[in-house]
């Protein structure tokens, strides 16, 4: 077995743009021959992804799967809406979902399992593709969502809510929580898990837009009191108004029916990517690329 140096690393890279970990392994494979580890890599179409990487990746899918009393939201991202409508990218996103839940919702372990796996649509689909990102929820029971599906399961937002209970009542509002949650955005589930920061930044901008100016100091106490309830009813899941009965918050929807909320995961399609506005001649242009 020949000795894989760093010198022979640094060779094929320069030579193929793969990374380090997969120039690694093909010279392992190709018992440390430049050409047949670089052939190995172009069969495995890690090549070509590597060619594509910069490119941004900020369509594609999101899904959510669950098994027992666990559920993992997984996005994978492509460049062209085109991709989401195609069978062989639906497989991939099912397959890498599916080995998400087997690693109980570890990113960095799924996407070693699944690299190969990727990098071999890159070289067949023509975009660059991108696990972005994996949340997990656990708890008694596990409630999905997926809002504006492109064929079932699998959309351009998805939701997880874990509820604690073993009420039947559960089952019939649990489906109802995770629509909820794609339709308000809670960024946090309890007030407790609210970034005093963030806090301190509301009650700052609150005072200085001058609602409080000339009002006595117990009256400025009240008035930033409610700002900051309302700051939680906006952002807390706990704390929301129920979309289908705002009168009552969704943490006493869920303990009227038995149960209590133990997580929340969604994920919106490419929300936080910056994507270049392309015309659809340069997105078929670069599908036939």
């Amino acid at each position: 077995m020949a000795e894989i140096t760093a010198k022979l690393i640094q060779t094929l890279r320069e030579k193929t743009s793969a990374g380090i970990m997969d120039c690694k392994k093909a010279l392992t494979e190709a018992n440390g021959d430049i050409e047949a580890a670089a052939d190995w890599l172009r069969q495995k179409g890690i090549v070509k992804a590597a060619s594509k990487a910069g490119r941004v990746a900020a369509s594609g899918l999101v899904t959510v799967v669950k098994c027992n009393n666990m559920g993992c939201v997984v996005e994978l991202n492509a460049e062209t809406d085109f991709v989401a409508k195609n069978d062989r990218f639906q497989k991939l996103v099912a397959d890498v979902a599916a080995k998400a839940l087997e690693m109980n919702g570890d990113f960095d372990a799924t996407m070693n399992a699944v690299r190969e796996d990727i990098a071999s649509a890159i070289a067949i689909i023509g975009e660059n593709l991108n696990l972005r990102r994996i949340a997990r929820v656990s708890g008694d029971k596990v409630f999905t969502y997926i809002h504006n599906a492109t064929v079932p399961g699998m959309g351009q937002i998805g939701v997880a809510v874990a509820i604690n209970g073993d009420s039947e009542k559960i089952d019939e509002i649990g489906g109802k929580i995770a629509m909820h949650i794609a339709a308000s955005k809670p960024e946090y589930l309890t007030i407790a898990d609210v970034d005093p920061d963030a806090v301190e930044r509301e009650k700052k901008v609150f005072i200085e837009s001058g609602a409080t100016a000339g009002k006595p100091e117990m009256v400025v106490e009240k008035m930033v009191q409610g700002r900051i309830n309302k700051y939680y009813a906006e952002c807390v899941l706990e704390e929301q108004p129920f979309v289908m009965d705002p009168s009552k918050t969704v943490k006493q929807i869920v303990e009227e029916n038995g149960g209590s909320l133990s997580g929340f995961a969604y994920f919106v399609l490419g929300e936080g990517i910056e994507k270049q506005a392309d015309n659809l001649a340069d997105e078929v242009a670069k599908m036939l690329a």
